[in-house]
């Protein structure tokens, strides 16, 4: 294949699981109308027609390689991703997470925007040593503010424009089209119908903080509806230690432990709030998902999350159970009309700041890209 005729812009990704398949498709979403076509590449992962079409690129390869072929040097994807740019006319290369980012710089020539979805990326001294010594081709995004400025700690000698930020975002009218209504929903999951219910998606891992949430919980018991309920939905180490909490706390039999949830998001409108009690969330998808499916939101007030929710929903301080139960409480004292409102405020928010259409305006504003472009 020979695609030089063909102005293009290559997006290398780690993998698909989890989230980052949408990230693929978000990312892929910014070049819409603008004469750019995107590759996408998938350093791990077998070659898969669903992912294919789900990330909205105009070309999808699978390099295929194992996590094992992707430790050390990496030499196997560096030879195979100078393949795939020598036959590609690419303006540039968009990288997701470091491993994508090192192959993208010693396997091409190409100026490369790192865009990294976690904290403390550039914590490891080889890592900073890297970075600095490609600077001129990489510029860096993080998913929030809070991700930016980490970076911007550990690279501090890095010119402020060339660490930005460019928020995650949602495809706001195909998740309202995919939303189970309500009473699917809880029936789908096994809640009770009648039921007023607290939902959490997440690992079941000390990163999501779901022990604070269960103290909060009972805390809050007492003073929310008769027969509230808490839905945690996910899997992970933790599970058998905070069921054991649970049972600890005397909450155990209003509790539901649901596992593992394919496509949680569509089930939202089971939730009459929905609670995320991270420690240190980069961003949190599942907020935005939230807010689209109209559930207010209650999250800790720390990285990314206090990014999305403030002005639009509650906060409360990191592992402070107590002012976690106090908003379940004010959560549980709002009527209908508060909660349209509500939703409405949180529509907005989601339009103005986390829609694919508003990350595509900034984007093309942002330094970086306006460098690379000529603009």
């Amino acid at each position: 294949m020979n695609s030089r005729s063909e102005p293009r812009i290559l997006q290398f990704c780690h993998g698909y699981d989890g989230p980052f398949l949408d990230c693929a498709r978000q990312y892929a979403s910014l070049f819409e109308g603008s004469g750019y076509k995107v590759t996408t590449v998938f350093l791990t992962g077998a070659a898969d027609p669903q992912v294919a079409a789900g990330c909205g690129s105009d070309e999808v390869l699978f390099l295929e390689f194992s996590s094992k072929a992707v430790r050390g040097l990496k030499l196997g994807a560096i030879r195979a991703l100078r393949k795939i740019a020598a036959q590609r006319d690419f303006a540039f290369c968009i990288a997701h997470r470091f491993k994508p980012i090192y192959v993208a710089l010693l396997g091409t020539r190409l100026p490369v925007i790192g865009v990294h979805h976690a904290f403390g990326d550039y914590e490891r001294k080889g890592r900073r040593l890297f970075a600095n010594l490609f600077s001129k081709r990489l510029s860096l995004l993080g998913v929030s503010d809070a991700v930016r400025d980490d970076m911007r700690r550990c690279l501090a000698q890095w010119p402020a424009d060339r660490i930005q930020t460019l928020y995650n975002r949602i495809d706001i009218a195909t998740l309202q089209a995919a939303l189970v209504p309500r009473a699917e929903a809880r029936e789908a999951l096994g809640l009770d119908a009648q039921a007023w219910v607290v939902g959490n998606v997440g690992r079941l891992h000390p990163d999501k903080d779901q022990a604070t949430l269960l103290r909060g919980f009972a805390q809050a018991l007492p003073a929310l509806p008769v027969g509230a309920r808490l839905a945690i939905l996910g899997k992970g180490r933790l599970e058998s230690k905070l069921k054991a909490l649970a049972r600890e706390l005397g909450i155990a039999d209003q509790v539901d432990f649901l596992g593992q949830v394919p496509d949680a998001r569509r089930y939202f409108q089971a939730f009459d709030v929905f609670a995320l009690s991270s420690d240190h969330e980069p961003f949190g998808m599942v907020l935005l998902e939230a807010m689209v499916a109209g559930v207010p939101v209650l999250a800790t007030a720390c990285g990314g999350a206090r990014e999305v929710v403030e002005g639009v929903g509650m906060l409360f301080p990191l592992s402070d159970a107590s002012q976690l139960a106090q908003g379940l409480e004010r959560m549980a004292a709002l009527d209908d009309s508060q909660r349209r409102v509500c939703a409405e405020h949180m529509l907005e928010r989601l339009r103005e700041r986390f829609s694919d259409q508003a990350v595509r305006d900034t984007f093309w504003q942002l330094p970086q890209v306006r460098a690379l472009v000529g603009a």
